[in-house]
C-alpha cells in the first residue's frame, strides 16, 4: 500500500517547503524506494502559465506539457525522475473540475460545498499518484502557511485523509526558529503557536522540521517537543546551508528519513547510497577554474524567474570543475553603445527565454555583438528567435526582419506564429508545450553535443522560424541542425565559424538534473572556459 508525506508549513512562506520534500524524497530514494513528490497550491489561477514571472517566479514545464510550479523543477533535478500535471494541482483545478461535474449532473442535484465536495476533489488527487503501486511514498507538499484563509480546504482534506489512511500517513511541519540578536537567542514562541493553529484544525504534527540560523540546542528541541506534543527525535534542525543540494546531507545527519520510515513501519532497507551526489558536492564546492557569463533577460531582477537556468549552471560547472558565476545583465539597459562595455569580463554569453516586445532590443545588440567578437553564445527560445533576427538584419541584409509576435507588418516576418496558433483566443495552456522530438544533423556542432541523431526537448512557445527564410539562412552560413519531424519545425540553430553559437526553440534548462547535467549547457561552460583561458574579452 502506497504511504503519504504531507508537508505544511507555518510562520512564514518561503522557508524551503520544496528543497525538504525533494531532500527527505532523495534519501527515501537512495534507500530503494519509489518516490514521487506533488504540490499544491492555493491560488486560483489554473496554472502558473499566465502568472507573470514577478509574480511566482518561473514556470516549469513538464513532459506532458503542463505548465507548473518552479518547485517541480527542485523534483526534478534531486530525483532525475520526470513529473507531469498530476504533480502540480491548484485552487482553480480542483474548482474547475468540481464545477464541471456539478454541470454535468454528476452531484445528483445535491448542494455543492467545501466540504464533502472541494475536500473530496482535493483527496482524490492526492491519490492519484498513488494508483496502480506506482510509488512506494507520495510527498504531497501543501503551498502557503498553514492559517491562509485559501489553504483551509487543503488542511481539512489532510485531516480527513490521515483519518482514512491510518499509521500509512504522516505530517511534517516545516516552522521557523528565529533568532533575535537583541536577545541573543533562538525563540520558539512561532513555532508552538504555528503547531497550535494546525491542531486547531484537527491535525497533530508527526515531524517539526525547523528552520534556523543557528544550531539547536538539546534544551530548545525538548523544549518544541514538550509544547508540541512531539517526541524529541522528530524536531528536526534545517540550518542555513550554503547550497540546497548540501540539504539532502544535512536532513540525513538529522536522521529525518530513519524518523519517517520509522513512523510509516517500513524497512529501513539499505543505508542510503549517495556517492554520486557527494562526488556532484565535492566538483561544486572545490572548482579548479572559474567562468563569469552573462544572463540577458528582462527579469534579472527576480532570479526565480531564470531558475532552471541557474541551476543548469550549477549543474553544468560541477561536471566541468569549474565556478560559475552568472552575471545578469537586463536587456532593457543595453544599446550598441554600452554593450561592449556591459559585457566586458564575461566569457560567455545566454539570452533567456521570455515574451513581448519589453527588451527585445538589448537581445538584439547583446547577440550582435557576441557573434562579431566570437564570444560564446547560447539561446534558449525567444534567445534564438532573437539570434535569427540579428543574423537577418545584420548578415543577410533583411534591414526590417522581426518576430510578429512584435510587428505584427514587418515585411520580413523570420519569425512567425505556428499555424496551429492563429485560431486559438485563450492564453492559459494553449502554447506548444511539452516534450516533442528533434533530429539532429549529422557533422553539427548539435549532433556532437548530444552525441546521438534524435533527441527529445520541452518546449512553450508559439512562435517559430518561417521556413520560408530557410534556404537563404543556411545558403549564408547559419545552419539549421535540429528539425522536427512531423511538421519540420527548425528546433536549433548554430552557426559554422563561431568557436560557439547555439540556439534551440525548446527549453534544455528544464532537462538538466544533478545526475544528468545538460550537455548544451555543460558544452557552453566549456567553451565559455576555453574562451576564458585564452584571456579574451576582459
Amino acid at each position: 500500500m502506497t504511504k503519504y508525506i504531507f508537508v505544511t508549513g507555518g510562520v512564514t512562506s518561503s522557508l524551503g517547503k520544496g528543497i525538504i520534500s525533494a531532500s527527505l524524497a532523495k534519501l527515501l530514494q537512495a534507500r530503494g524506494y519509489r518516490v514521487t513528490i506533488q504540490k499544491f497550491d492555493p491560488y486560483i489561477n489554473i496554472d502558473p502559465g499566465t502568472l507573470n514571472p514577478y509574480e511566482h517566479g518561473e514556470c516549469y514545464v513538464t513532459e506532458d506539457g503542463a505548465e507548473t510550479d518552479l518547485d517541480l523543477g527542485h523534483y526534478e533535478r534531486f530525483l532525475n525522475v520526470p513529473t507531469s500535471q498530476a504533480n502540480n494541482i491548484t485552487t482553480g483545478r480542483i474548482y474547475q473540475n468540481v464545477i464541471n461535474k456539478e454541470r454535468e449532473g454528476a452531484y445528483l442535484g445535491k448542494t455543492v460545498q467545501v466540504i464533502p465536495h472541494i475536500t473530496d476533489e482535493i483527496k482524490r488527487n492526492v491519490r492519484i499518484l498513488g494508483q496502480d503501486n506506482k510509488y512506494d511514498i507520495v510527498i504531497t507538499e501543501l503551498g502557503g502557511t498553514v492559517g491562509d484563509i485559501e489553504s483551509l480546504p487543503y488542511i481539512e482534506a489532510v485531516r480527513q485523509l490521515r483519518w482514512e489512511l491510518g499509521s500509512s500517513s504522516l505530517v511534517i511541519h516545516l516552522t521557523l526558529i528565529p533568532f533575535l540578536a537583541a536577545a541573543g537567542e533562538l525563540k520558539t514562541k512561532p513555532t508552538q503557536h504555528s503547531v497550535k493553529m494546525l491542531l486547531e484544525y484537527g491535525i497533530q504534527p508527526d515531524i517539526l522540521v525547523c528552520r534556523t540560523e543557528h544550531h539547536l540546542s538539546v534544551d530548545i528541541r525538548k523544549k518544541i517537543a514538550l509544547f508540541c506534543n512531539v517526541n524529541i527525535n522528530a524536531v528536526i534542525e534545517s540550518i542555513d546551508a550554503s547550497t540546497i543540494y548540501d540539504v539532502p546531507l544535512l536532513m540525513l545527519k538529522e536522521q529525518l528519513d530513519h524518523i519517517v520510515l520509522g513512523k510509516l513501519k517500513l524497512p529501513h532497507k539499505n543505508e542510503p547510497d549517495l556517492e554520486s551526489w557527494k562526488d556532484f558536492l565535492g566538483r561544486l564546492k572545490n572548482p579548479t577554474a572559474e567562468v563569469t557569463i552573462g544572463l540577458v533577460g528582462k527579469y534579472v531582477e527576480l532570479p526565480d524567474a531564470y531558475k532552471s537556468i541557474i541551476e543548469s549552471f550549477i549543474h553544468a560547472g560541477a561536471k566541468n570543475e569549474c565556478k560559475v558565476i552568472v552575471r545578469c545583465v537586463h536587456s532593457e539597459s543595453i544599446n550598441a553603445e554600452n554593450v561592449a562595455d556591459r559585457f566586458k569580463g564575461l566569457h560567455g554569453v545566454l539570452v533567456a527565454p521570455g515574451f513581448g516586445s519589453r527588451g527585445i532590443d538589448g537581445k538584439i545588440e547583446a547577440i550582435q555583438y557576441v557573434r562579431e567578437n566570437n564570444v560564446p553564445f547560447f539561446g534558449i527560445c525567444l534567445g534564438m528567435q532573437c539570434a535569427v533576427i540579428e543574423y537577418g538584419r545584420n548578415v543577410l541584409g533583411l534591414i526590417d526582419a522581426h518576430s510578429t509576435e512584435i510587428n505584427e507588418e514587418t515585411p520580413n516576418p523570420v519569425i512567425s506564429m505556428m499555424e496551429e496558433q492563429k485560431k486559438i483566443k485563450n492564453k492559459g495552456g494553449t502554447m506548444r508545450l511539452g516534450s516533442y522530438t528533434c533530429d539532429l544533423k549529422k557533422g553539427t556542432k548539435a549532433a556532437a553535443i548530444y552525441g546521438k541523431l534524435q533527441i527529445t526537448e520541452r518546449h512553450r512557445h508559439r512562435y517559430e522560424f518561417n521556413n520560408d527564410y530557410l534556404e537563404q539562412y543556411e545558403k549564408s552560413g547559419m545552419v539549421a541542425s535540429g528539425i522536427n519531424p512531423d511538421n519540420n519545425l527548425v528546433e536549433i540553430i548554430e552557426l559554422k565559424n563561431h568557436p560557439f553559437f547555439v540556439a534551440g526553440q525548446f527549453h534544455p534548462e528544464l532537462k538538466s538534473t544533478v545526475d544528468n547535467p545538460h550537455p548544451l549547457f555543460v558544452n557552453f561552460v566549456a567553451a565559455s572556459l576555453s574562451h576564458s583561458k585564452k584571456g579574451l574579452n576582459k
